[in-house]
Parts: structure tokens; sequence; C-alpha cells
């Protein structure tokens, strides 16, 4: 979490220990919503109809002049504050002669009171670590970090958290970051898991102050209701049995939760005299296979019998269950809920036990669907590495050279708005995992909501957003930020590409600046200034939707071609090309196949001249997702898209990245698109095939990935997924990332394969058209150019992938040639990787092309 935000959390828990508003977010595993009025159901009705909210950036500010109110369900609690009860607190240190430093006075409920490293005498030296003993195993998801509220020595800067169940194997750290030097309280979240112990070490000092830590309370989150690593089993054979099932009144057997249809029900005995609860509902998958979560889909045509108080056990005979695997109660919604168990069980028979209705409408139990989760296969899945803390809400990203991240936010490290002419931003180092923040304040330019294009020397040019007219550069070189020349147009959630002539094309953006036609311009390296396209008005190029221009000129997919031509391929289902010498042009392309518009989707362009489009919904928001993927291939001037197979699940604030192998992996996003919610969100990435059109499911995130999400292939070859929210106050911000390993790198044990070596020294600049001879430690199948990209608002026209033809000199020694089309291999910073016959790609070398 995010310091601003868990202002919210910090006044929940002072009023309640049991709930609060976790960033973990809403749990839905992929499962579109019922949103439609419920039917009268027995023993009462349906939930009203839903009013539909003001769209956030619209709302009045209550805060401050410069941020809205988040939806409900961004504040909404959905993980609870484990009870500290009987809990213990020991450290590495504490200070007992200066003060009263205790440990123990992080569990005390008193933010007057602190731990404080030892300071009397010789200072004990960093790290120091505080641990907590629950004295039972619970499944833990986040440590929130109340800092002093005395004075600013010893707030924690750098940290690592880590988890036991017996307090003596601890394994590697499950979250690692940096928190800023302020003195709000903190949410770290990590993936969920059972645990009895958990340990806080503070590498450094926020404010480098000194060799002191100290901490005013602490406190534990627990089930969040999203399993990390996992994959859904496959129900196939499956058969269910219930304590009690009503058959009279309705259909409502037990063996409906297993037909995939939302519409049929288990519902418990009601007719006559109602079975009372416990009720309980079993799944015999007729094999032992380890199991770590389960589904719990409500019924979408009313509120009765929805689940609240329940408890999980487990069974390899049928006979005989052991202790609970999960107990808790869930909210009376009906979003689909998901119990993360305190430890994977192998079993055969799984037991949902519902002991209370959640709404206390009478004596039932009812289910729509469940589903069971197991631990991934690496080889098959993926995996996921531990996450990594930001001091801001990363909203924007870019790859740079030298294994760096960089990340910004806005004015503020976890809101928006205004025009405030600053920018929080942050780098992370991928190889130590080290997080630095700086506030960027001599451009003059809040970067919130901005085009971004990665130019042809490796500088990364930023547009508008909140100082719509304003535009930056960041030279990774110099780690320095300069401004250039502002645009004609002012704009926000405009889109840019690179041209092949190496200026920066930019077109639409009415999210800022005054809503209208916002005509395509273009920025020259050579002048630094802006020229404007008058044949190029973003007109054409509009989706329906019904906010107007001020929505339907978002977050265009672009995708440069040789001649400074650009293809304009989404998300309107109307694709354009747009030419850019002179005044310009824009010309019909054709529609994408039978898509509709398909806003806060994208596109990635995953070999030459063939792009992949992704989900996205008809309107900005509020109107559901789909699961729809198509190619868009370009042979010259023509343009022909088809539907590929289908995401498993909708998705609208998606991500998607290009791997090396020419695969799309996907990441997030909303089967009902609603800004700053975690509702709806979709847990389990995917990855694409062009070689069978089919995605196959990976394992799924622990943290919500919606709206200002990012995704960013690595030079390594892995995947950072982080972001979404930049509410305030709110519970959806998630100052936070992950870096996922795909499948192509795993055993099955989850062991790195071996993968090629580029050796000798590659040069860090080549021309198109030429060609460069390059080591390996071994045998190569082939090569390919990456091109380092941006990201933000689920969108990174900077993507593309250009496989290189390759002649073996001798072993190990290969001629690679770079493609003399700048319209293929785009002026600007490569990521060059040589790939085995199998498609594991090596480290990657940085190369840029001009």
């Amino acid at each position: 979490m995010q310091p601003r935000r868990v202002r919210a959390l910090a006044r929940v828990l002072h009023r309640s220990h049991l709930l609060i508003a976790l960033a973990l977010g809403a749990l839905l595993v992929g499962v579109t919503p019922w949103l439609g009025a419920a039917d009268t159901v027995p023993g009462g009705h349906g939930p009203a109809s839903r009013q539909a909210p003001v769209p956030f950036d619209r709302q009045t500010a209550k805060l401050s002049p410069h941020h809205g109110v988040a939806p409900a369900n961004a504040v909404e609690p959905t993980a609870p504050v484990l009870d500290r009860t009987g809990w213990t607190a020991t450290a590495s240190d504490e200070e007992t002669i200066g003060e009263d430093g205790r440990a123990a006075n992080v569990l005390d409920g008193s933010t007057a009171t602190i731990w404080h490293s030892r300071w009397t005498g010789t200072p004990t030296p960093l790290p120091h670590t505080i641990t907590v003993d629950m004295h039972s195993t619970a499944v833990v998801s986040a440590l929130i970090y109340q800092p002093r509220t005395d004075g600013a020595n010893g707030r924690v800067g750098e940290y690592s958290i880590s988890v036991s169940t017996d307090g003596k194997n601890w394994g590697s750290p499950v979250a690692t970051g940096t928190l800023a030097d302020d003195a709000d309280a903190k949410s770290v979240g990590f993936s969920p898991q059972g645990a009895r112990f958990v340990r806080l070490t503070a590498v450094t000092e926020a404010g480098n102050r000194g060799p002191w830590t100290s901490a005013a309370e602490l406190n534990l989150l627990g089930d969040p209701g999203t399993p990390a690593a996992t994959v859904d089993l496959p129900r196939t054979g499956w058969t269910a049995t219930a304590s009690d099932e009503e058959t009279i009144g309705e259909d409502g057997r037990a063996a409906n939760v297993l037909d995939g249809s939302a519409d049929t029900i288990w519902h418990s005995k009601w007719s006559g005299t109602p079975a009372p609860p416990p009720h309980s509902i079993t799944v015999d998958m007729h094999r032992t296979t380890p199991v770590s979560a389960l589904v719990y889909q409500p019924r979408n045509d009313g509120p009765n019998g929805r689940a609240g108080a329940y408890t999980i056990t487990t069974s390899t005979d049928g006979t005989t269950f052991g202790a609970p695997v999960s107990t808790g109660t869930w909210r009376d919604d009906d979003t689909v809920k998901t119990a993360v168990f305190t430890r994977t069980e192998s079993a055969r028979y799984v037991r949902l036990t519902v002991t209370g209705e959640a709404g206390n409408r009478g004596p039932w139990a009812s289910a729509a669907e469940i589903r069971l989760s197991g631990p991934a296969d690496p080889a098959a899945h993926g995996s996921w590495g531990r996450i990594t803390g930001f001091p801001l809400v990363p909203v924007a990203t870019a790859v740079l050279p030298g294994d760096k991240l960089l990340a910004w936010s806005a004015y503020a490290a976890d809101r928006f708005g205004g025009s405030n002419g600053y920018t929080q931003t942050a780098i992370l180092d991928l190889k130590t995992g080290k997080v630095t923040q700086r506030r960027i304040d001599n451009t003059g330019h809040d970067m919130f909501c901005p085009g971004i294009a990665m130019l042809a020397d490796g500088r990364v040019l930023v547009t508008g957003g909140s100082n719509a007219e304003k535009a930056s550069i960041y030279d990774p070189a110099a780690d320095a930020w300069s401004a250039t020349a502002s645009m004609n147009i002012a704009r926000g959630y405009q889109a840019m590409t690179l041209l092949s002539t190496g200026e920066a094309f930019v077109l639409g953006g009415s999210w800022s600046g005054s809503t209208g036609d916002k005509a395509g311009e273009v920025w020259s390296p050579d002048t630094r200034t802006w020229r404007k396209l008058p044949g190029v008005p973003a007109t054409p190029a509009l989706t329906a939707d019904p906010a107007g221009a001020y929505r339907a000129d978002n977050h265009m997919w672009l995708h440069a071609v040789s001649g400074g031509k650009v293809l304009q391929l989404g998300p309107s289902k109307q694709m354009n090309w747009i030419t850019t010498g002179g005044r310009g042009s824009i010309t019909s392309a054709g529609t994408r196949a039978d898509s509709q518009d398909a806003m806060t989707g994208n596109a990635v362009a995953y070999d030459i001249g063939k792009l992949l489009t992704l989900g996205g919904s008809p309107a900005y928001e509020k109107t559901p997702a789909t699961r729809r993927a198509y190619t868009v291939s370009i042979d010259g001037n023509r343009v022909t898209a088809a539907r590929t197979g289908d995401m498993g699940h909708a998705r609208a604030f998606g991500n998607s990245v290009v791997l090396p192998d020419g695969k799309v992996a996907v990441f997030g996003g909303q089967a009902y698109p609603v800004p700053f919610s975690d509702a709806t969100s979709v847990l389990t990435p995917e990855l694409w095939d062009p070689a069978t059109g089919r995605f196959t499911p990976l394992a799924t995130m622990a943290v919500p990935r919606n709206y200002h999400s990012v995704a960013n292939l690595l030079p390594d070859g892995r995947i950072f997924s982080g972001g979404g929210g930049l509410c305030g106050d709110c519970a959806t911000n998630h100052a936070d990332g992950a870096v996922f390993t795909p499948p192509y790198l795993l055993d099955a044990d989850g062991s790195p394969k071996p993968r090629p070596v580029i050796t000798g020294q590659v040069p860090p600049r080549a021309a198109a058209g030429t060609s460069l001879t390059v080591d390996t430690a071994g045998p190569v199948a082939s090569f390919v150019l990456m091109r380092a990209a941006a990201a933000t608002h689920s969108t990174d026209n900077d993507q593309r992938r250009v496989p290189l033809e390759s002649t073996p000199l001798t072993a190990g020694t290969y001629t690679v040639s770079i493609p003399a089309d700048k319209g293929v291999v785009l002026p600007g910073t490569y990521m060059l990787f040589a790939l085995d016959a199998h498609g594991v790609p090596s480290i990657a070398r940085f190369i840029t092309i001009s």
C-alpha cells in the first residue's frame, strides 16, 4: 500500500480491529460479475438495482482540490485485520535504558509507545529485525507498519519481510522494497500464505538519519481471497453431494455447482420445514491431488443463501476430515469469493460447511459454482517472484539499459489532479531489487496520464497529462530529466509512437485540455519542436463511447511502418492509415474483422507486420469487457484482421507483453471495468501461442492489476507486472510490483532451465541494414530484437518483436543481420536475445539501432 492510502486504513483500524479496506482488492478469479436485478427468491427479494456512479474524474473533490472520490468498492473491506490477542513480538535488539523501546510495544494498541532499536552507548547497527509470533497458523497477506508519531528517527526505508511456520525456517523474503520517509501508516502486501511468524527486517533508515529503526504498531492482514501461483483444477469427472438439498420447490441439487452454469444452483432444503444450518457440500474429485484454494460463486438471481461464516476441510477417503484448512466470513454481496488454504493439502474430497447465511435472512445456504485451485506447475504455468514495494504507485514505466526500470505516478505518490508542475518518480534496479525515489521539478511537468515514446537515441519522451501541453525527456545515460518544446495541443490520455523517420507522433488525448478534435502532431529531434498535422484529425479514430471525445480518443493503438506511416488499429473498430509528411492524412484501413470498439484493451506486435489485439470494452468504463482477441496483419497497404482464439477471461485494463519466442502474455484487468475498483479482477494471466491461436492459463497473481497498472518485458526474459490505483485515500492503490518468470525458463520443479548465453561484446550501436558478429557459449537456434518499451494505461505502442536472420560462422559464432527497413526495426534501443531450439531465451544485451 501507499502511505496516504493507508490513512483510510488507519482510520478503520482506529474504529475497528475487525476489517480493513485492503489494497489486494476484491477477489474475483476471472469470473464476470452478475449485474442484473435479482428475481424473488425463497424468503425474500433480490438486491436493489445499482445506481451508476459518477465517473471518478468528474466527481467533486473532497480531500484536496486535486483528488476526487473513489468508487465505493475501492474502500470496502476485503481482508481482515487479524486479531492480535495472545500475540508476542521479539526483536534483534531493543532500547530499554534510554527509553521504553521494547518490541512488545508494537502490539499494545497505542501509537504513543514504540519499539526502538538499541541506541544508548554504541548503537546497534542496521539491519534490525522484529518478529511477530501469532501463536497459531493463519493465512497472512500483508504487514501494516505504523511509524512513530513523535518524530522521524527510525522510520523504515529499505525493508524485507519473511514468514515462517516454525520460527526457524524462513526461506526467501516474500516482499522487499522501499518505504516513503513520512509518518503515514504503510501496508506491505505479499502472496497470501499460511504462517505463524512474520518478520520485518529494516535494512536502512528512511532518511539516513542514523542506524536506527522504530515502529509504533504492527498489524497483519488475513486472507484477501487472492491465492497466488495457483491454477484452476479441471473438473472433469467430479461429483458433489450435500448434507441437504432442495429438490421439490426448485432444482437445487448439489451437482449444479459443477455444471459450468451460474444460472443453476445448489440450495439447502427450504420446502416444508427448512433444514437448519450448518449446511455442507462436498466435492469428490475422484482422484487425490494437491489443493490450495476453493472458489465460491454465489447465486446470481438473488441474495438468499449466500455463504457467510464458513469452514473448509479436506479428506483423502471421504470419511475422515482433518482440521480446517480455511475458516472465515464472506461478505454479503454477489462477488465471487476465494478461500486460500493455510496449507496445500493432498486430498480427494473438499468440504465447504456454511455455518451462517451472510445476511442473516434465514437458515439457508446456496452456491452457483464451486471450483478448486491447486499449485501451479512452473514448467507449464510459470512462477511469481516476491512482491517489491515502491514509494509510489507505478502508473507508467519504461525499461532502461543497465537493467533499470523507470516508474512514475503523478504530482503525488498515491493520487493525481491539478497541474502542479512536478512528478514523483522512482527507479528499480533489477539486479539488486533496490528502489530509489526522486521528485522531478525542473521540467514544470506533472506527467500523470501521458503519452510516451522511446526515442531513437534511447531517451524517453513524455508528453501531456496533468500539465497537458508540456513535454519532457528522460536521458537514462545521464539519469536526468529536461524539458522540450510544449505541444501545440494540450492533451492527456493521448497515444504516441516513434516514426521510422525518428520523429515522434501524437494523436488524441481529450482527457486533458479542452475536449474536442485532438489532431495529430509530430516532434522533431533535430529542431526539438512540434509540427501540426491538420490533415490528421482524431475524429476518424474515435470509438462510440457515450462520454464522447473525452473518452473516445484515449489510448489509441499505433503501429509505425515505413515512410513515416502509422497504422491506427484500435481501440476503435475502424482502423486507419496515417501519413505524417506535410499536412498529413488519415484514411480508412477497414474494420478490425467483427470486433466492436475495444477501449482499454491493447495491441502488441508479435512479429514483423503482425499484431495481436486483446480484450477491451465498448466504452471506457461500466460496460462488460470481451474475451475476444484478433490478429492484424500488414502487407504493404493491405491490412487483414481475423479473430483468433478467445481468452479464458474477459478483461479490460489488462496489460500484454510479447515474449522473445513470439508468444504473448496478458496480465490483470477487470471483467467489468470500473476505474479505481478491484471488483471483477482477473487474477489469472494467460499465454497466447501464435502457432495454435489458443490461450492457456498461467500461475495466478497475488495482487489485482487493473486501472493504472503496467507490464514490461525485462532484459532477462521475465516480465514486470505492477501498479494500479492512484486514488488517494482508497484501498486499491497498489504501490508495488512483482516479476513473473514465464514457463519457458523453468523446469517442472521450478528450477531454472539451462539457457543460451551471449558471450563477448555486442556493439552498443548498429545501423539498420548492417550485420553483427555474435558469440555464444554454445549452439543457438535464432536471434531476436525486442524493442525496449514503455507502458501506461494498458497501452504500450513501443513494443515490437523483430526476428533476425542469422548464419553460423564457426561453433558458437554467428552473423546476425539487422533489417534495412526502419519501418520494421524502428530506430531506438533494443534487447538482443539468443534462443535455443526450445525457445528458451538468453539474457539480453542492449543495442541501439539507428
